[in-house]
C-alpha cells in the first residue's frame, strides 16, 4: 500500500514562489513582513486512529493543541493563533454538553499558557475529528529547518523517548506494566509537552530540527534525507525510562524507543561548538537534552548498541496508511 509520504510526495510535493517555504517541514514559512514571517502548520487527530473513542475529552482537548505546538517548537517560532474544525457524533452534543465542555477546557488550559488565540474554524456532525491549524511568527530568515543538517553536527534530544509508545502498547494490551511504570509513562501519550520556550532558544544554536512525532528513525529520516547527510547514533545513549533502558534487548522495547512516535520531543542538530551552550539551556529550562550520534557524509541512518553492533528496526516509524 501507498505510504502518507509517498502521497505527498506524488500528488501534492508542488514548487513554491515568493520566498515561501512549503511541503516537507514541520510547518510552512510565509513572509509577513520586512522583519518576521508566518509559520504555519496543520495537525487532524481521528477517533480510532490518533486517540481511543472513550479518551477523557479535557486530555483530548490539551493533546490536540499540544501536537500542532510542537510543530512551532521545531521551527523556533512563536505561537499565535489557531483555527478549530471540528467533526461531532451527535451523541456528544448533549443537553448538558458535557463532552465539549472538557474538551474546550483543556484546550484553552493549554492555549492560555502559551498565550494562543482561537481565531476561527468549523463544526459539523459525523464520525469524531479534530482538526487544528496554527500559525506562528518568527524573525524573517530565522526559522529552523530540517535541510540545513550539517556534517560533524552533534544530534541531540530533549526529554526522554518510547514512554507514549510504551503506554500505548499496554492499553492495546501488547505488553502488561505495573501501575508505577504506567504513571511514569501514560502523561507523555495523553497530555505530551511542547517544547516551544526550547525550540526559541535554539534558533541561533541549532543548524535543523524535527519535532519526534512518527518515531525518532522516522524523523530524523527526514531531517537527513532533507539535508543530504547521513548519521550514526548510538542506541544505549537514547534517553529513556528504566524500564525501557533495561530491556532494549527485547524487539517490542526498541521499537518504542526508535520508532514509537508522539513523544513531540525535539530531535535537533548543531556545532560542536555550541555544546556548552546547550548543556546549559538544558539546566537553565531543567529540561534533559541528551547527545546521541553525530551527523556523516553519506545517506543512511547508522545505529549502534553499546557493543558496536549493528541495529536494524523493524519498524521505521509511524505512517497512518500502513
Amino acid at each position: 500500500m501507498i505510504s502518507e509520504f509517498d502521497i505527498i510526495d506524488r500528488f501534492f510535493q508542488k514548487p513554491t514562489y515568493n520566498g515561501i517555504v512549503g511541503i516537507g517541514d514541520d510547518a510552512a514559512i510565509i513572509p509577513a513582513s520586512q522583519n518576521t514571517e508566518f509559520a504555519i502548520s496543520t495537525d487532524t487527530l481521528v477517533s480510532g486512529k490518533h486517540f481511543f473513542p472513550d479518551a477523557d475529552p479535557y486530555k483530548l482537548g490539551y493533546k490536540s493543541l499540544a501536537v500542532n505546538l510542537s510543530d512551532m517548537a521545531a521551527m523556533g517560532a512563536k505561537p499565535r493563533w489557531v483555527l478549530l474544525a471540528l467533526t461531532l457524533p451527535k451523541h456528544l452534543v448533549t443537553h448538558d454538553n458535557a463532552w465539549l465542555s472538557e474538551f474546550s477546557r483543556g484546550f484553552f488550559d493549554l492555549a492560555n499558557t502559551y498565550q494562543v488565540e482561537l481565531i476561527g474554524g468549523d463544526t459539523t456532525a459525523g464520525p469524531l475529528n479534530i482538526n487544528v491549524q496554527i500559525i506562528g511568527e518568527i524573525i524573517r530568515g530565522k526559522a529552523i529547518r530540517r535541510n540545513n543538517a550539517q556534517v560533524g553536527d552533534d544530534i541531540w534530544v530533549s526529554g526522554q523517548l518510547g514512554s507514549a509508545s510504551l503506554a500505548l502498547k499496554h492499553e492495546l494490551q501488547q505488553i502488561t506494566l505495573t501501575p508505577e511504570e504506567l504513571s511514569q509513562c501514560l502523561p507523555a501519550l495523553l497530555m505530551p509537552s511542547a517544547r516551544i520556550t526550547l525550540g526559541q532558544r535554539l534558533v541561533n544554536l541549532a543548524h535543523s530540527a524535527i519535532d519526534i512525532s512518527d518515531g525518532l528513525v522516522a524523523d530524523l529520516g527526514h531531517v537527513l534525507k532533507n539535508s543530504i547527510v547521513a548519521a550514526r547514533i548510538n542506541l544505549h545513549d537514547i534517553p529513556c525510562l528504566p524500564i525501557i533502558k533495561s530491556n532494549l534487548a527485547q524487539p517490542l522495547f526498541r521499537e518504542c524507543l526508535l520508532s514509537g512516535g508522539d513523544d513531540y520531543e525535539l530531535c535537533f542538530t548543531a556545532s560542536e561548538k555550541n555544546r556548552n551552550a546547550i548543556e546549559s539551556l538544558g539546566k537553565e529550562l531543567n529540561l534533559p537534552l541528551t547527545r546521541i550520534g553525530k551527523i556523516l557524509v553519506g545517506h543512511q541512518l547508522v545505529i549502534k548498541d553499546h557493543q558496536e553492533k549493528l541495529i536494524s528496526p523493524d519498524i521505521k516509524g509511524y505512517d497512518h496508511f500502513i
